[in-house]
């Protein structure tokens, strides 16, 4: 059989060609010039008026409201059935159970001078219980840290912190694991549900606090369900990408068995997402611990309130020894329940010999720790730390002169610094955002979102200001946007400076990302005393807090941009001969710029979030506001308003962020 030779086609003409129309592209760069140039004439015009500044002490209308709403609920407390019998009853049960367990643990029983197991057997507990969880590495990490309590003179509140953050996780498992294999296996409750964890999670932490303190007042009931609330939303999200991320065609074989859908979530899906479920209660553990901490501002038991105590009286060591044993506890729960993940999936491959000799060790084990709980319930010697090993007052003696004398000798250019920053940066900008007519800032804001997001952002910046609006704190949470623009810039400078190095070198990433791992683990709370021995009370002291706090994931998320970008194209760049400055700016900048909006998005809600805390560094407006109705009567009214308006803002920015991210998708 003969074959036709192929008749070559004449190129196509330019008029043959379909007409494809190109997607037009907005000049975002000229449109955010023009609403700059119209706002500073505006500014020019207008500064100083209808800028909605009201004095300290002044409620408004809606403040007013809010307390009078406060009043009605501490009257109902006493006789209604939902705040007297539901909330007061959640109160009373939360209340009894961690007296219990500080009896138990950590405050002398009732008539005894020590709890009912006392430093030993609380050491063997949780020495045994890391060894079951995690392995040998992890029991001698919890052991050290253990005796780090007593070392720095804490062991009462440190146990009483370890107390709230399990008991919370351990509630925030009974419904968060429920909850996000619900979301993963019926769409629609999944649909009903993730805009709530949005929510939740855009909220800064110390938002959550005003509206759960006019519930519960002040106390550990409060502070135990606060920091459920504020530990779920993670653990639910992981669990349901875990489910979600079962393969299908496994559990289409599964079904194919006549597995049925108990079987299937059971047999299959469960233990294949067991080491991602591990990681989401590792994430709930670490948020649980961090919202324990600031938990202290309403009196919740445990470490927060003696940093928040250090920071009040401006004493840096003070604040520093609780802050490091938090940062101690943070590391050991972090590496614990990593190591518990990693330790579910290699069970599967473990040798009978090894399994044999870990179940022996378990059992010895167990019995140590029961003749150990009955040494420190029977003697005195072996129910309180040794005295002798408490160094606690000579490491705050000697924090405090080691932080005079680096203030002393960095204090010119600590002070240098903060000027340069806050009178070439700061200043102007809060000037330009505060000072300016709430009419035209208002619309400046809608703009610009429009401008960066689109339309959605748009809608959902026009709800946020009438949200901000109606608090009558307009003023203050442009001073706190003020505050969030400039931390976040510095984070970003941080991130592209730093990240671009660790994304080129493998040798700085491996010597670097651990340093980066282990701020991740300081809870927010603890970043406020080393920023005020060096830079005291002022709004620069919450910048340099939240830059530190917000840098180390803006960083990672660069480094990992810089990092994707194609090999070959790399290569095919430095083939043409560029050097390495021109390969940075021109081709894996441009290529990661979906990463730095990524990094910029997050950066920015770890900053609002840090900036919000400090308030009670000196930064002042809505964080210093949410502190002061906590403490002030009269003004709890206003303290709830801020909070109010510091997630509307939060809101604001994030969803901004977010679609502004999307489009450099695209």
């Amino acid at each position: 059989m003969t074959v036709a030779p192929a008749v070559a086609r004449p190129p196509t003409t330019r008029e043959e060609q379909p007409h494809v129309a190109e997607p037009t592209r907005r000049p975002v760069w000229l449109l955010l010039l023009g609403i700059v140039v119209v706002w500073g004439i505006g500014y020019a015009l207008f500064r100083g008026r209808d800028t909605l500044a009201t004095p300290f002490v002044q409620l408004t209308g809606v403040q007013h409201w809010i307390n009078g709403i406060r009043d009605d609920i501490q009257t109902a407390g006493q006789t209604n059935w939902f705040f007297h019998g539901v909330i007061g009853s959640v109160s009373d049960f939360a209340n009894w159970v961690i007296t219990q367990l500080q009896n138990l643990l950590s405050h002398p029983a009732p008539g005894l001078p020590v709890p009912q197991i006392g430093w030993l057997g609380v050491s063997a507990i949780f020495a045994w219980c890391a060894y079951a969880a995690a392995g040998l590495r992890s029991m001698v990490l919890v052991l050290v840290a253990t005796q780090l309590f007593g070392v720095f003179g804490y062991w009462q509140d440190s146990i009483d912190m370890v107390i709230i953050t399990i008991l919370a996780v351990v509630v925030s498992m009974l419904i968060g694991i429920p909850t996000g294999i619900a979301m993963a296996r019926r769409a629609w409750v999944s649909t009903v549900i993730t805009p709530v964890l949005d929510a939740m999670q855009t909220m800064p932490s110390f938002a959550y606090i005003p509206f759960f303190f006019i519930l519960f007042g002040p106390g550990a009931a409060c502070a135990i369900v606060l920091t459920i609330v504020y530990s779920v939303p993670p653990l639910v999200r992981i669990t349901e990408h875990g489910i979600r991320s079962v393969e299908a065609s496994t559990q289409e074989a599964a079904s194919s068995l006549g597995a049925t859908r108990r079987q299937l979530l059971r047999k299959v899906q469960l233990p294949m997402a067991r080491r991602t479920i591990v990681l989401g209660i590792n994430q709930c553990t670490l948020a649980a611990l961090s919202m324990a901490v600031i938990a202290g501002f309403i009196n919740g038991p445990g470490l927060g309130s003696d940093v928040l105590q250090g920071l009040t009286n401006i004493n840096v060591g003070q604040g520093a020894v609780p802050g490091l044993l938090i940062v101690v506890i943070a590391i050991a729960l972090d590496r614990t329940t990593t190591a518990a993940s990693e330790r579910s999936e290699r069970r599967g491959r473990q040798k009978e010999g090894a399994a044999r000799v870990r179940r022996i060790a378990l059992v010895v084990g167990a019995v140590v720790t029961l003749v150990a709980i009955y040494f420190s319930h029977t003697y005195l010697q072996a129910a309180q730390f040794p005295s002798s090993l408490d160094v606690g007052a000579h490491l705050v003696n000697g924090i405090n002169s080691v932080s005079d004398s680096i203030v002393n000798a960095l204090g010119g250019v600590s002070n240098a610094f903060k000027n340069v920053i806050s009178y070439g940066f700061l200043n102007p900008l809060q000037e330009l955002l505060a000072d300016s007519p709430w009419w035209l800032m208002a619309p400046v804001l809608l703009a610009v979102s429009w401008v960066i997001g689109g339309i959605k952002p748009l809608l959902t910046t026009l709800v946020c200001e009438g949200v901000i609006f109606g608090t009558g704190l307009w003023n203050d949470t442009m001073v706190t946007l003020t505050t969030t623009v400039v931390a976040t810039v510095l984070v970003m400078i941080l991130a592209v400076v730093i990240g671009v190095w660790i994304g080129r070198s493998q040798r700085v990433d491996a010597a670097v990302r651990p340093i980066l791992d282990g701020f991740q683990t300081i809870p927010s709370f603890v970043y406020l005393v080393p920023a005020l021995a060096l830079f005291s009370p002022s709004r620069f002291t919450a910048i340099v807090a939240a830059t530190a706090y917000a840098a180390p994931i803006s960083i990672k998320l660069v480094a990992d941009g810089i990092r994707g970008v194609s090999a070959t194209t790399v290569e095919a760049a430095r083939a043409s001969g560029i050097t390495s400055w021109q390969m940075i700016l021109k081709v894996q900048l441009p290529m990661a710029r979906s990463s730095l909006a990524l990094a910029a998005n997050q950066g920015l809600l770890y900053v609002l979030s840090m900036v919000v805390i400090g308030g009670m560094v000196g930064a002042g407006s809505l964080g210093y506001l949410v502190v002061s109705g906590f403490v002030q009567v009269p003004l709890f009214g206003k303290g709830l308003a801020a909070g109010i308006a510091i997630t509307a803002l939060g809101i604001l920015l994030d969803r901004t962020a977010r679609a502004a991210a999307a489009r450099s998708r695209r």
